[in-house]
């Protein structure tokens, strides 16, 4: 699909796989890279080039773009480079740091915000360290990961405060979709978490994002949270007290929405095998694990992360910055060309 104006990818983390996946997407997949642009760091993008070619003769070139608007004349099978940060040098290998955490985020805020102006059709977001954007300073500190950074700044760019601007994490890939009612939460702060209002606005957030595979309203179906979806108040009354009338309320507004159902079923009813249909279009969990556990293992390097919610489209490859492989060419790029073609799809 042609686009008119750029996708946006952030190179994540300089000291982990990000700018390798993409090096390794410019490669695999020249045609759904077309009209992409790099925010990132050129040194990091030409060692990560180097690094997926094995002899410097056969690195794709990296080509640094002075203004966004230049992106039209990037030659084909080359790395188009936006230098968006300051990295005074290159970051090492699985090192966690204050310096690649403020570039990852410096490159995540100026394309939100270019995103957000209208400059470019969606971004796509690599993987960051989280205790590194914790290093990078007061301003990026606060927040656990790239969701509610990207919420602060679409809350920003739309002159409201940020709980206004209400958004959800959506773990998909060919068989399944899950949104999550939580997300960055420790396990009994996301408990905590699960309340009428915000089961319902995952619904409602969910009903108005998702598109169902019959062209209709997406069929949606909730988990329990407790084992056996509480066994009628045995293990628990928040389906009781709190999940099932969240579901009443979210079907008197005419929502396609089902459950609460035993968690450790609900994704199997829901889960749509190549050439098939599942029972739901997506699952509503409610918390992060619940949720992300099925999807990551139905196949990591086909999930795609995206945020639901937001003024623009953002996608992510379902997986960390993998310090551990680091710098040996050994990274996936699978689930990074997925987030793109899903981003495409959705901006298109």
């Amino acid at each position: 699909m042609a686009l008119s104006r750029p996708l946006l990818l952030t190179m994540g983390d300089p000291a982990g796989i990000g700018p390798e996946i993409i090096a390794k997407a410019c490669r695999d997949a020249p045609d759904d890279l077309a009209a992409c642009v790099v925010v990132g760091d050129v040194a990091t993008l030409r060692r990560a080039s180097r690094l997926v070619a094995g002899a410097p003769a056969s690195a794709l070139p990296v080509v640094q773009l002075s203004e966004l608007a230049d992106w039209a004349g990037v030659p084909p099978r080359s790395i188009a480079v936006l230098q968006r940060c300051d990295l005074p040098e290159l970051a090492a290998y699985g090192q966690v740091s204050a310096a690649a955490g403020k570039a990852a985020a410096d490159c995540i805020v100026w394309a939100a915000r270019a995103t957000l102006a209208g400059q470019a059709a969606a971004m796509v977001t690599a993987p960051i360290h989280k205790e590194a954007l914790a290093l990078a300073g007061a301003e990026f500190a606060r927040f656990p990961g790239h969701t509610e950074l990207l919420q602060a700044e679409a809350a920003a760019f739309a002159g409201k405060a940020i709980d206004e601007m209400p958004v959800r994490m959506m773990l998909a890939n060919n068989e399944l979709k899950t949104v999550l009612v939580s997300i960055h939460l420790s396990l009994r702060d996301a408990i905590a978490a699960v309340t009428l209002d915000r089961v319902l606005q995952t619904l409602q957030i969910t009903h108005r994002s998702v598109r169902s595979a019959s062209g209709g309203a997406p069929r949606i179906a909730v988990a329990g949270l407790n084992p056996h979806a509480g066994e009628g108040g045995l293990f628990g009354r928040e389906e009781i007290d709190i999940i099932a009338p969240a579901i009443a309320a979210a079907r008197a507004q005419g929502l396609d929405v089902s459950g609460p159902f035993a968690p450790d079923t609900v994704f199997m009813r829901a889960r749509a095998p190549a050439g098939e249909s599942g029972e739901f279009d997506v699952v509503v969990a409610m918390y992060h694990d619940q949720g992300l556990i099925p999807v990551k293992y139905l196949g990591v390097e086909q999930g795609v992360n995206v945020t639901l919610g937001l003024p623009l489209v953002r996608t992510s490859p379902d997986h960390g910055t993998a310090f551990d492989i680091a710098g040996t060419g050994k990274a996936d790029a699978s689930s990074l060309i997925a987030a793109i073609r899903m981003a495409r799809s959705l901006a298109g």
